[in-house]
């Protein structure tokens, strides 16, 4: 097993640490209806991913 052989910094500690902070969710806007959507998702609104009708939704 790998022991190491200098004790870590705590700036180095820090830095590797900052990766796993917490981060706002990213949204875009619907191209048909302008609602904010989360990316990679059709629209729950209007039904609508990618400039095309992907899913029905009922008024």
């Amino acid at each position: 097993m790998g022991v190491p052989k200098r004790k870590t910094s705590k700036m180095r500690q820090r830095t590797r640490r900052a990766a796993n902070r917490w981060h706002a969710p990213q949204l875009s806007t619907c191209s048909q209806c302008g609602t904010r959507v989360p990316g990679h998702t059709a629209c729950p609104s209007c039904g609508y991913y990618r400039g095309r009708q992907v899913l029905t939704i009922e008024a």
